[in-house]
């Protein structure tokens, strides 16, 4: 979301998507660790302040990896850009909007088996699903509680912001970047949807999260053994931002859509969750900011997409979106991660 904002099944063409130059000094002599089981290889700033065929590139609030090893990567201002893995250089851009033709706050964004994209809108919210050239084909039901106020019990600004596929395909899972009203602070939704034999999506289980204090979910992230990397965000005026990686396990959480508020006295098992790292600790690699940060290599992170896979390894790729706003930075973060 603006200011605070499917893992790809064929291994050798997601390795495509890692093959930039590291930023900095090519002979520095540093540590690129940011903790114990995450790294930063590179940073890249390529595509701060771009256009592309009279389309601003920026406000990236979503990243996936394309069935052809390329990116996708959408933006809150309802636009859906392809982009070269290697050098991240924009080579298409598709429009997207609702029904009516009205922009979309778009924030999650799935590539799915065939090709088609699932886009989530955190205006009431949605997800759709869309061919690659922008033409609506579903939209899939959504919990009335989920809905932004006074429909629902979401607050403006703070709904479906995460998109992932879960292995096998079968269930698309939509995180909530904050709490609805009645559950206790932090404590967020994610909502599941399963694919019937016809294609379609119904809705699925709902499981709940507790993120860090002040803190919300922008991100949310399918691995191959049906946990997920959640990214945690915030940000403090004076200060800036605070961004940090989990691993989470939901698959003995329980079940929550059947629990209309959850406030800790509920018996209420949560998603299980490990700080991988507080990105405050990484190297800044020669990083600057625009405005205060806590490490100059920060900004207002928002999508991730895992561009490789093996045993106990990722590659994750991070992206911050600039809310088009010369004091924040277009900015794309390769880590590799352990877990």
């Amino acid at each position: 979301m603006r200011l605070r904002t499917v893992l790809a099944t064929a291994t050798a063409a997601l390795a495509a998507a890692t093959c930039l130059t590291a930023a900095g000094p090519a002979n520095a002599v540093q540590s690129n660790d940011c903790s114990p089981t995450v790294s930063i290889d590179r940073f890249s700033d390529a595509l701060d302040k771009q256009t592309y065929e009279g389309t601003f590139v920026g406000n990236f609030s979503a990243l996936a990896v394309d069935r052809d090893g390329s990116l996708a990567a959408v933006s809150d201002r309802s636009a859906l850009f392809g982009l070269d893995a290697r050098t991240l250089a924009p080579k298409a851009v598709v429009p997207l909007a609702d029904e009516s033709g009205a922009a979309l706050d778009s924030e999650g964004l799935v590539v799915d088996r065939d090709g088609t994209r699932l886009v989530s809108s955190e205006t009431e919210p949605s997800v759709r699903r869309y061919s690659p050239d922008g033409k609506i084909l579903d939209r899939l039901p959504v919990p009335d509680a989920l809905r932004v106020a006074p429909a629902g019990r979401a607050v403006s600004n703070g709904t479906f912001e995460g998109l992932t596929l879960l292995p096998g395909g079968r269930t698309l899972l939509a995180s909530m970047e904050y709490a609805l009203s009645g559950d206790s602070a932090g404590t967020v939704r994610f909502q599941t949807w399963r694919r019937t034999h016809g294609g379609h999506f119904e809705l699925g289980r709902q499981y709940a999260y507790r993120a860090d204090t002040g803190l919300g979910v922008p991100e949310v992230q399918a691995l191959p053994d049906g946990r997920l990397l959640v990214l945690e965000r915030g940000f403090t005026a004076g200060v800036g931002n605070t961004v940090r990686l989990y691993l989470a396990d939901p698959r003995r959480a329980t079940d929550t859509s059947g629990v209309e508020n959850l406030t800790g006295q509920d018996g209420v098992r949560l998603i299980k969750k490990t700080l991988l790292t507080d990105l405050v600790t990484c190297p800044s690699l020669g990083a600057t900011a625009k405005q205060p940060q806590p490490n100059p290599l920060l900004d207002n992170i928002e999508g991730m997409a895992v561009t490789g896979y093996a045993t106990g390894r990722l590659k994750v790729l991070l992206v911050s979106d600039d809310n088009q706003n010369a004091a924040q930075i277009t900015r794309f973060y390769y880590l590799r991660v352990r877990i």
